[in-house]
This record gives C-alpha cells, structure tokens and sequence, in this order.
C-alpha cells in the first residue's frame, strides 16, 4: 500500500506526501525475507531503490505497476 500511495502522491504533485511514503516502502522491502519470493519478484522490489531517479510522472506509473504486481503475488502465493 505504501507504493500506492507514493504513486497517489506523485501523480497529485504532493511530493511531502510521497516522499514520505517511499521511505516506508524502502523500510518494509528492507524487512522482507528475499530467499522465500520468486525471482521475479525479487527483480521489481529491488527496482524500488531507483523509483527516484526518474521523474514524477514515470516515478508514480513505475511504484503503481510494482505495487499492483506485489499484491497479486501476495494474493496467490502468501
């Protein structure tokens, strides 16, 4: 849900509101256990590290994208 909300935050130009839900999505891929997720999964969380390098429009549709896709997977396989 954070990545959603990053996503939300960039697209209404409230980057305070997005910044700050990107460091908590930083935290919780932090907490996560890599060596129990499937390689591809593993690919789009460590695409979170460069969400910033890019610009807002690209940041929100890039932590959208990576958001839908991890609730799916956690969903089927959690």
């Amino acid at each position: 849900m954070d990545l959603k909300r990053v996503a939300i935050g960039y697209h209404r130009n409230s980057l305070i509101m997005a910044n700050r839900f990107y460091e908590e999505a930083l935290k919780r891929k932090n907490e996560l256990d890599m060596s129990s997720l499937r390689p591809y999964i593993i690919r789009f969380i460590n695409r979170i590290d460069v969400l910033t390098n890019q610009e807002n429009d690209a940041v929100a549709d890039e932590a959208l994208l990576i958001s839908t896709l991890l609730q799916n997977y956690t969903q089927k396989f959690l």
